[in-house]
């Protein structure tokens, strides 16, 4: 079925309800090609980056490389949406996949001449890319699906794009098996890692824009047309007195402050490069467990929204404090003054605790980012807004990884980092209670039914006064 059918009246509507959710043009097809271009670079990089210092032995040049990365990401996350919303996703998602393949190649560069600067400018390149794509990502994730199902698309990407985590923890795996002394990753690892990024890059082209999506039932995921910069300016400023926003913020700063404490405390200090490849797989496998889980939770544990909303948000907070509390007793026994005597291999008899711990730690990244992004997307419809909601959101969230980078670049102790992260996700769960409480409406009711339940101060603006409804 051609892309650019026309929905004119009820007989194209109920033609266009009986044809293959598998056609071009569907929600199913479009969700899974971003997910497919996530798979390729992001998943890609979360591989590289997960196994500790980029595949360095000295994690210096990169974490210095993520703070400037996730400082640009901070900015470009929060303008993604509204460049999203005037360049379409075709050129913001090709500018933005391209950045991978710069970034992977600096590491390469790296491997033969141990110089910063450029893994660094590389760095904060991939940032401005990473907030374009990521922003184009969030609106189409999160306002393509029906509203009904919106968690279980957002676990469907999810799952697609850690399978690039997957497969990118078996590259350095495979390729340094015979290496597990090793100091840093071979050649070829940072070479294969480049290849997935720029088939990415590539099929990014395939993505459509919202006015050409139909959904099963018929109607078009949206049929605004692309804005203007004097308006997305004003939008994406008003993001930050949006009271919904404000809501979401501690959720966004914790859910990749996490990363450097797992990543380079857990994972790069407890095994040897081989094993930390071998967890990578296991890490973004449990995220695909993770999503899918709280996906049918978050779509069909119960009729009301709502309530699914509040048992999707009880559920992960449980599972965080059982997690948290087996971070806090692997982490006792070692330090930066009391290092392990030796990097455990997964043929150890002592790996099986570490790397449960490590599984968990993906299940529960997976399980806490997907309830997030259904809480955006419960809030709005269109993909102007969700756009600029899914910015905001990926902003805040790299600011605090900038953040988190330099907290471990200048050694604070193991410890105080895993009460942090603890911490930052406690606080958030009420607050996200709160929101669902107070702006996500059930699925058969009014908006002004929802505001007469929960009111809230007229003097917050709320963004979706000035979205264009679908």
């Amino acid at each position: 079925m051609g892309a650019e059918v026309e929905v004119k009246d009820e007989e194209s509507i109920t033609k266009l309800s009986t044809k293959s959710r598998f056609r071009y043009n569907s929600p199913l097809v479009q969700v899974s090609l971003i997910g497919l271009v996530c798979f390729c670079c992001p998943g890609m990089f979360n591989a590289l980056s997960g196994m500790g210092g980029g595949g360095q032995v000295d994690p210096t040049a990169t974490n210095n490389a993520n703070t400037a990365l996730y400082t640009t990401f901070a900015v470009f996350g929060i303008l993604g949406g509204g460049i999203y919303n005037i360049l379409g996703p075709h050129l913001t998602l090709a500018a933005g996949c391209s950045t991978y393949v710069l970034y992977a190649g600096s590491l390469l560069y790296y491997n033969q001449h141990p110089h910063q600067g450029f893994v660094i400018i590389a760095g904060a390149l991939l940032g401005i890319g990473a907030g374009l794509l990521w922003a184009c990502e969030g609106a189409i994730m999160t306002s393509y699906p029906p509203p009904n199902r919106k968690g279980t698309y957002i676990s469907l990407f999810w799952s697609i794009f850690n399978m690039g985590g997957v497969i990118g923890g078996l590259v350095p795996f495979i390729l340094n098996y015979h290496r597990n002394e090793a100091a840093s990753v071979n050649d070829a690892t940072y070479i294969g890692f480049m290849c997935f990024m720029s088939a990415g890059t590539l099929l990014s082209f395939a993505i459509l824009p919202p006015n050409r999506v139909v959904r099963d039932d018929g109607t078009r995921c949206t049929d605004v047309k692309y804005s203007s910069v004097s308006k997305e300016a004003t939008e994406v400023l008003q993001l930050f007195t949006n009271w919904k926003m404000l809501l979401i913020v501690p959720a966004a700063w914790a859910s990749n402050f996490f990363y450097t404490y797992q990543f380079n405390n857990v994972n790069a200090v407890l095994f040897n490069l081989r094993t930390r490849g071998l967890n990578n797989v296991f890490y973004w496998g449990a995220q695909m467990l993770g999503s899918i889980g709280i996906g049918y939770i978050l779509d069909f544990s119960f009729q009301s929204r709502r309530m699914r909303g509040f048992v999707g948000i009880s559920v992960v907070a449980l599972l965080g404090t059982a997690i948290w509390g087996g971070g806090l007793a692997n982490q006792l026994p070692y330090s930066h003054d009391r290092p392990q005597s030796e990097k455990l291999d997964f043929k150890d008899s002592s790996f099986a605790g570490p790397f449960v711990l490590y599984f968990s730690y993906g299940l529960l990244d997976a399980m806490f980012q997907s309830m997030v992004y259904w809480v955006i997307g419960a809030l709005a419809d269109d993909s102007q807004t969700l756009s600029r909601y899914s910015g905001f959101y990926k902003g805040v969230q790299s600011a605090g990884a900038a953040v988190a980078w330099q907290v471990d670049t200048h050694k604070v102790p193991f410890l105080s980092q895993l009460i942090v992260n603890w911490s930052l996700t406690t606080i958030s769960y009420p607050l996200l209670v709160l929101l669902v409480m107070l702006a996500v409406k059930d699925d058969d009711k009014t908006e002004d039914e929802i505001v007469n339940e929960a009111p809230v101060p007229s003097s917050n603006k709320d963004i979706n006064s000035t979205a264009i409804s679908t």
